[in-house]
């Protein structure tokens, strides 16, 4: 009779804990994530076990095969590895370029070149390899005439903006009518050309 009432005990213990994980559809989720309640201890009996009429079973387990776990309450998942697509390869190490230094600007002289109306001389400015000035540093003035000359062929072949700049080059047209000065002066300056490079 002990066995029956504990028998039963348990059975009602199991059902009820049974009742409570399984919940109802209005249950709240707290209620569903609850442990089950341990089945109640048994405790043997004191005197001798019947032999021959088979054993009693203490109180069932309870069963959980209606209740199963939520996969996404109860499990973990472990995070997917899966290549982005926005991993870089590793770069090289950046290295600092310095800028390129800047140009230097010199100046080359030619030589004084001889006609028959006097000396000539020329110079030149170069920033790297770029003609950027040209000056005139001796010109015929003997006469009013050479005088004219002279400053005919210094207005077209000098300065920054001259003929020799837009060129970059002793290659330039005779002044008409100042033959020997343009002539001159184009020796001087190719000399100075040459003496740069």
């Amino acid at each position: 009779m002990r066995r029956a009432l504990l028998a039963i005990t348990g059975l009602a213990a199991g059902t009820t804990a049974m009742v409570v994980l399984k919940g109802s559809p209005g249950t709240s989720p707290v209620a569903q994530d609850l442990p089950a309640a341990p089945p109640p201890v048994v405790p043997a009996p004191a005197g001798p076990t019947p032999t021959g009429g088979g054993e009693v079973s203490a109180a069932p387990s309870p069963s959980r095969t209606g209740a199963s776990p939520r996969p996404g309450r109860t499990a973990t998942r472990a995070p997917a590895s899966r290549p982005s697509a926005t991993t870089r390869a590793p770069s090289a190490p950046r290295t600092t370029t310095k800028p390129p230094p800047a140009p230097t600007t010199r100046t080359v002289t030619g030589p004084v070149v001889e006609n028959e109306y006097g000396n000539v001389q020329v110079q030149i400015t170069l920033r790297g390899t770029r003609i950027v000035d040209v000056v005139a540093l001796e010109l015929p003035e003997e006469t009013a005439q050479s005088d004219q000359r002279s400053e005919q062929v210094d207005g077209r072949y000098s300065g920054t903006s001259g003929l020799v700049v837009q060129r970059q080059s002793a290659d330039v047209d005779t002044v008409s009518g100042a033959t020997a000065t343009s002539t001159s002066y184009k020796q001087s300056l190719q000399a100075a050309i040459d003496r740069a490079r």
